[in-house]
């Protein structure tokens, strides 16, 4: 009795990677379609998450329990002014730990010299901040002192993180200073990035008392930042706007920070769809150039087909082979695009001083989905190939 062809697994191996011996270019660029694809997910993935990670971590630090109050806004754009009693009463309900009451000076500008036109303002505004204002809003200095009760009454200013770079200032000195209201402030510090307070960032703080005597500020405040106790946010949210304006209520708005900081990193992680759809794309052409690979090698190696079934290779064993070198190119395509999605996720994460993440599910559910697209695009030219009759593959073509 004839024994059975059989087929081990090294030796499927063996046969497997033919086409990475033989052909060498053209099953990197066929493989490469994959790693486009599996790099573009991991990629969107990674710095979705990582970015993600860093926003969350930010708001964990600045913490979850600052208010804002807000008496709307004027029909130029500016923040209305709060009664002058609204800070002191808000600082007497149950909960408060911190409150700071700033005030934009809508008719103010500040710039970084006095020969710049008047109209080119760079959007940055001038405020004036009480010495509350950085531990109400959990802030820390970059460089430089904050306002005090000694450089309150002096022209001295301290900018916002974003008003400092458009001014074009790195570092503060002793002549560093700024034109601010018609007048030479001195520069005495810089803040670092207030995520939960971005119209910091982008202003001008000078203290109560020089304000009022230079820029003309009569004492009302136009936003206050309240820092609650973690398990009073409620609560206290709830009383804010009748403490700060008992006649008008109505007309004073409350927010929480954080929460718009949530919502930004949910609309970031929802926009990843469409690019995730394009990585989908990617892998699609991938799996396209793969089966055109398969099939072209099943015509050119008809001879190689011929021999082997008269040799003894079963109809399996043809289709094993060339199913194995679609499985073997999608998941080179899958290592690679991994390894290069990565590494953009490290190298972004890296310069913009974020925590790397690389989701585990987009490392092996890329690398499964390559080998998966693989195996499917090999599956016509692998049945193709078993098809051939050994009599009909040795005939010279």
């Amino acid at each position: 009795m004839t024994p059975s062809s059989q087929l081990r697994a090294r030796d499927l191996l063996a046969l497997g990677t033919i086409s990475f011996r033989s052909r060498r270019l053209r099953a990197a660029l066929s493989a490469l379609g994959i790693a486009i694809g599996i790099a573009a997910i991991v990629g969107i993935l990674g710095i979705t998450r990582s970015s993600e990670a860093n926003l969350l971590a930010e708001i964990d630090r600045l913490g979850t329990n600052l208010l804002t109050v807000v008496n709307g806004q004027s029909v130029a754009g500016t923040e209305v002014e709060l009664p002058s009693t609204a800070t002191s009463m808000i600082r007497r309900l149950r909960g408060v730990e911190h409150v700071a009451a700033t005030a934009e000076l809508g008719n103010e500008n500040v710039y970084r010299s006095d020969k710049i036109p008047s109209y080119e303002t760079g959007g940055l505004a001038v405020r004036v901040a009480s010495a509350t204002l950085l531990p109400a809003l959990n802030g820390r200095l970059l460089s430089g002192v904050f306002l005090n009760r000694a450089t309150a009454h002096y022209p001295a200013a301290v900018l916002g993180f974003q008003a400092a770079k458009s001014l074009g200032i790195a570092r503060i000195g002793p002549s560093t200073r700024i034109w601010l209201g018609g007048h030479w402030f001195a520069v005495v510090g810089i803040l670092r990035p207030l995520p939960l307070a971005p119209e910091i960032d982008l202003s001008a703080l000078v203290g109560p008392p020089i304000a009022a005597q230079l820029l003309g500020y009569n004492g009302h405040p136009s936003r206050i930042y309240v820092r609650t106790a973690t398990d009073s946010v409620v609560q206290v949210a709830d009383l804010l706007a009748p403490t700060a304006n008992p006649e008008a209520p109505d007309e004073v708005s409350v927010s929480r920070p954080s929460d718009a900081l949530a919502a930004r990193a949910a609309i970031a992680g929802s926009s990843t769809t469409l690019f995730l759809g394009l990585g989908g794309v990617a892998l699609l052409v991938g799996a396209i150039g793969i089966a055109n690979l398969m099939v072209i090698s099943v015509l050119e190696r008809r001879t190689e087909i011929g021999l082997r079934r008269a040799l003894g290779a079963t109809r399996r064993h043809i289709a094993a082979q060339f199913l194995s070198e679609s499985l073997l190119l999608g998941a080179a395509g899958g290592v690679l695009g991994i390894l290069a999605g990565a590494g953009v996720t490290v190298g972004l994460a890296a310069a913009r001083g974020w925590s790397v993440a690389v989701p585990a599910v987009a490392v092996w559910g890329g690398l499964g989905a390559a080998i998966v697209i693989g195996g499917l695009a090999g599956v016509y030219p692998a049945a193709r190939a078993a098809r051939l009759a050994p009599t009909d593959a040795l005939r010279t073509v």
